[in-house]
């Protein structure tokens, strides 16, 4: 079983960037050009290591190293994305790993790229990379191919990447350190417990804990999977309940929508995790979101006052008191309009991300943040489907 954080200290100190392994400050999947740059690297990766695990380490600095975290990013259907853009796409795992010195709310992500065996290409066109495009690693690069044929694979790759995996092993050391670590230390303030699975697998959660009408649900939750020092779940605003067996923990996610100061919860995402008796785990999505529907004629109006509170922002004109309060949930109203068909509302909504992130607020940043979450997972889940 490997630990994560171990894996990601063990990739840092190998070498600069090279053919198995790429690192970024921060992934942009809002934007065409972002998922084509992305999904270029794992077209490259894969090709370029046919035969074993390749990685991208993301929330790291370029020049130097320095580990400065990434947004947890929760969404299981990246898979989807790369699904959408290649042919013989290489399955790939999206993991959030807590270092000690990073805010609570940050990260460092993993992906890991497996053997694929096959030639990955683009079978559409996107952005600037044209269908049939074929990349691979030249060093730190991602080169595009000028013929159909790939190169032989560097099997000194193969060497390399057995040993820092091999070297990244838990031990009984670090799982005992992570739960008193999780438990003690960095949620001592809060309602917490943990799980142990199949004598194998150790989840620890913690949140602000409440009981209405005899079901339980935490706020502000953090769930870590500690053996492989594997962040499950975070969140600042919603709430979520938790269930386990013998055999599985789930995680159902719940989100504050409404209008005019009338907010309900509503049902997001049931994440299940099924651990088995040979030492692996399996993690399921399931979204549950029926976006709530309101008056058309009602919506038109709102929907044009939140546009006015865009073009203010736009233009340095300064907020009244009301119009603060109203900035904190235009994303969240923006997104319900999007919902009821108004068609162009998440265009407005991604354009003026630059503005909201501006906000001394930082409340409304992460307003905004959790709304293009809420959108992404829909997304992929219609593509899925």
């Amino acid at each position: 079983m490997i630990n994560k954080r171990l894996l990601i200290k063990n990739l840092l100190a190998h070498n600069d960037e090279s053919s198995f392994y790429d690192k970024k400050r921060q992934l942009n999947l809002h934007t065409k050009e972002g998922k084509a740059k992305f999904v270029k690297h794992i077209c490259a990766l894969s090709n370029s290591n046919p035969n074993n695990n390749s990685y991208i380490v993301v929330g790291v600095e370029d020049h130097d190293n320095e580990i400065t975290g990434a947004d947890f990013y929760d969404d299981s259907r990246i898979q989807n994305l790369v699904n959408a853009f290649l042919e013989n796409p290489p399955r790939i795992q999206y993991e959030n790993v807590p270092f000690p010195n990073l805010p609570k709310d940050k990260v460092i992500g993993l992906v890991t790229i497996s053997p694929n065996h096959k030639t990955s290409y683009f079978k559409k066109w996107v952005y600037n990379i044209p269908y049939g495009a074929i990349f691979i690693r030249r060093g730190s690069n991602s080169i595009p191919l000028e013929s159909s044929i790939v190169p032989a694979p560097d099997m000194q790759n193969m060497v390399t990447v057995s040993s820092i995996e091999n070297s990244s092993h838990n031990s009984i050391a670090y799982t005992l350190e992570g739960v008193i670590d999780f438990l003690n230390n960095r949620h001592k303030d809060m309602a917490s417990g943990y799980k142990v699975f199949k004598e194998l697998f150790v989840v620890c959660w913690a949140g602000h804990k409440k009981t209405v009408k005899g079901k339980t649900y935490y706020s502000r939750v953090d769930i870590e999977l500690i053996n492989e020092q594997v962040k499950l779940f975070y969140s600042a605003l919603d709430e979520v309940s938790i269930t386990f067996d013998e055999d599985t923990f789930s995680i159902t996610e719940y989100v504050p929508l409404g209008l005019n100061d009338r907010t309900s919860y509503y049902p997001l995402e049931e994440v299940s995790i099924r651990f088995e008796e040979n030492g692996y785990y399996k993690i399921d999505s399931n979204l549950l979101f029926e976006p709530p529907q309101y008056n058309r004629k009602m919506l038109h109006h709102i929907y044009n006052a939140n546009l006015t509170l865009l073009t203010k922002l736009e233009k340095k004109i300064p907020l009244l008191p009301r119009e603060r309060k109203e900035l904190l949930n235009l994303p969240s109203t923006l997104m319900i309009c999007y919902l009821n068909n108004f068609a162009e509302a998440k265009q407005k909504l991604a354009e003026a991300k630059p503005l909201l992130k501006a906000w001394p607020d930082p409340a409304v940043f992460v307003s905004f943040k959790e709304a293009m979450r809420i959108l992404r997972k829909m997304k992929y889940d219609k593509a899925a489907n």
